[in-house]
């Protein structure tokens, strides 16, 4: 019995002493239909180095008003899952080595890259090239020390657990967005994820500075840049996207849902974003927080 004080007394003791989380402020709109629509959009941040509470205000009356909570994927803690979409759509016979995948400038970088990373070339000899470019960057991210542990869109599903969750794509459908690319785009995304190596951790900091303070103007500027630099990349994977979210966002508010729609930050700003395309459409889009 002894013992057993003593480890709780302990336990207290370490859990009293663990700093309290940094509170953000990411950038919240509250959306208003001609008819009584109403619905919230909430930018997410997808991996942080440490856990953050999003507890406000603003962000308590949007949970408390919200009656279901809308993603890009619901089953996010489901890593099962996700890797057996992974696989399923990325696996192939066969496949060109790596290095000869990339542009002639990159392939320097990218053997460089796969030697600090401790990952042997013949990885990749039977993963389609979009694959072999987001393993690369969740790789690059992870040495980055941020978790998608720590990531918002976890947060937000935890923090609305008992309310009913609606996804826009899911882990399966969201992949295949990557594997509908045409080869050229895919090695594109791989030269991409190879030059940003080195700027990497610096362009995550301003990606992550911008969000927990909600500086919408900061996260505009950063809506062109890496991967989205690029037009076709930023075509299927921002602005195609957003537009088929809008398609399905519309009629649910027209049926009276009042959503709480949680989705990467950049997703929501500048003149592609749903908050604009809301507006587009005769909605007043206002911004809370």
């Amino acid at each position: 019995m002894c013992n057993r004080l003593l480890i709780a007394l302990a336990a207290l003791l370490l859990a009293a002493c663990q700093p309290a989380p940094e509170t953000a402020r990411p950038a919240l709109w509250q959306v208003d239909g001609p008819g009584g629509e109403r619905a919230w959009l909430l930018g997410t941040i997808h991996a942080l180095p440490d856990p953050v509470s999003l507890d406000s205000p603003a962000f308590n009356r949007a949970m408390a008003g919200a009656d279901r909570l809308v993603v890009e994927v619901a089953a996010l803690e489901d890593d099962r899952q996700t890797a057996l979409a992974f696989h399923k759509l990325s696996a192939i016979a066969a496949a060109p080595p790596i290095t000869a995948r990339a542009h002639p400038q990159d392939r320097a970088a990218l053997a460089a890259l796969l030697d600090q990373a401790k990952l042997p070339p013949d990885r990749f000899g039977q993963m389609d090239t979009w694959a072999a470019a987001l393993t690369l960057a969740q790789t690059i991210s992870s040495r980055s020390g941020d978790s998608s542990a720590n990531g918002i869109d976890r947060l937000v599903l935890r923090a609305m657990r008992g309310k009913p969750v609606a996804e826009f794509e899911g882990a399966e459908r969201q992949l295949a967005i990557f594997d509908a690319l045409p080869e050229s785009e895919q090695r594109d995304l791989l030269g991409a994820v190879v030059r940003s190596a080195g700027e990497a951790r610096t362009e995550s900091l301003k990606l992550q500075r911008a969000y927990l303070r909600g500086d919408v103007a900061a996260l505009v500027a950063l809506d062109h840049d890496g991967l989205l630099a690029d037009p076709e990349l930023r075509q299927a994977l921002l602005v195609g996207r957003n537009r088929a979210w809008l398609d399905q966002l519309e009629p649910m508010l027209k049926a009276g849902a009042k959503p709480l729609v949680a989705v990467g930050a950049l997703h929501l700003v500048g003149q592609d974003g749903l908050v604009a395309g809301l507006r587009a459409r005769g909605f007043t889009v206002t911004r809370l927080q």
